[in-house]
């Protein structure tokens, strides 16, 4: 399992298409990925899950994923959050 702490950096924070757009990087990993906010633990897989985040930019967040390509999909989700 690993885990980065992550700050979000699109402009417009995860509204609508930019989480259908994380939760598509997402799913192409066979890893569990999960987004941590505060409290909240989020299955970064789950459009309606990440929707409930309501995370704007500049906000940070902790993205856990833990599987066989765990270190992949974190370094893509991480590039997807910070604008790249």
């Amino acid at each position: 399992m690993i885990q980065k702490s992550i700050q979000i950096k699109l402009e417009e924070g995860l509204e609508a298409r930019p989480v259908a757009m994380l939760v598509q990087v997402a799913s192409q990993f066979e890893s569990t990925v999960y987004i941590n906010s505060e409290d909240r633990k989020v299955n970064a897989k789950s459009i309606m899950g990440m929707m409930s985040l309501g995370l704007a930019s500049g906000e940070e967040v902790t993205v856990v994923a833990d599987g066989n390509d765990e270190d992949t999909a974190v370094v893509e989700i991480e590039k997807f959050l910070s604008g790249n």
